[in-house]
């Protein structure tokens, strides 16, 4: 703690890269409170942004603006999920998914990695509630035309909800029916993904695999859906983005200049929509217009 301190003496605000967040985020997270300093940081990772969620009241003594997953982890589904809350304000579900043929970079293919272990989370009545992996599946028109998709563990089970107050959230990727089945062979797995060895042997694995290109990137944006329903309505948004590497530095930045340069009235822990508006994923480079319809 003293060295982190010593680091952050005189700094006003944190961007937090370096993961995996589920050991780096808590000890920065508690010298941003110590020091005084805003903290944000790019992580998807649920336990890490139940975390920093948790750590509202602190950080209003503190004085700071606590705000994860301020990268494509979550902008652009914390913004679709804030702009149909208002849409259909009584809505009990709300399912959000994306989908792109980007390939992973190192850390994010560590980080699933290391998500396998926790299995497939959902909310439901409000409260963080594990499934079966593979178990949740549907049918989904992304934008693109009609996929199969699987719920996955994503952070918005933890973010949307605090932007919403909606008790049941599912997230959803695109899958092929080959893959349910690597994800259920998985599920069965999961007591041996869980020893030390074979997760730094995949993490390993993972971790030497190159990134996409830019050329690569620039070729495959991502499509991303919400809906939500309350009884006798639905209501679906889309929007077609940047990216998700190119939409975490064009999405994260912003938000350290408003917060060094503008300043947050209210101090406390905010999601990337609660801080910089419901329409802001529509304002960076590579997004499309919102389309909402009833269906």
């Amino acid at each position: 703690p003293a060295r982190l301190d010593a680091g952050l003496r005189g700094v006003a605000l944190v961007l937090h890269c370096a993961g995996p967040f589920s050991r780096t985020a808590a000890p920065m997270l508690a010298a941003c409170l110590r020091t005084g300093a805003h903290y944000l940081d790019i992580t998807g990772e649920i336990d890490v942004l139940e975390h920093a969620y948790s750590l509202d009241e602190a950080a209003r003594q503190a004085g700071i603006v606590i705000c994860p997953a301020v990268g494509f982890d979550v902008i652009p589904t914390d913004c679709v999920a804030a702009t149909l809350a208002a849409e259909l304000p009584g809505a009990t579900q709300l399912r959000l998914g994306f989908d792109t043929r980007s390939a992973l970079s190192p850390g994010t293919a560590k980080t699933t990695v290391e998500g396998a272990v926790g299995g497939t989370r959902v909310r439901r009545n409000g409260r963080l509630t594990r499934v079966p992996m593979g178990s949740l599946t549907r049918t989904i028109d992304f934008g693109v035309g009609e996929k199969l998709a699987v719920a996955i563990p994503w952070g918005d089970v933890a973010s949307a909800y605090r932007t919403t107050g909606i008790p049941d959230i599912e997230v959803y990727l695109p899958t092929s029916r080959r893959q349910i089945r690597g994800l259920r062979f998985t599920e069965i797995a999961r007591p041996v993904l869980k020893i030390g060895a074979v997760q730094r042997f995949l993490q390993n694995r993972a971790g030497s695999r190159p990134g996409p290109s830019p050329e690569s990137r620039a070729k495959r944006p991502m499509h991303v859906w919400g809906e939500v329903t309350a009884p006798g309505e639905r209501r679906v948004a889309r929007i077609t983005t940047a990216n998700g590497y190119d939409l975490t530095v064009t999405g994260s930045l912003p938000v350290v200049v408003k917060l060094l340069s503008e300043g947050y009235a209210d101090s406390g822990a905010r999601t990337p929509s609660q801080l910089m508006g419901a329409d802001y994923v529509t304002k960076l480079p590579g997004s499309s217009p919102l389309v909402l319809s009833e269906g």
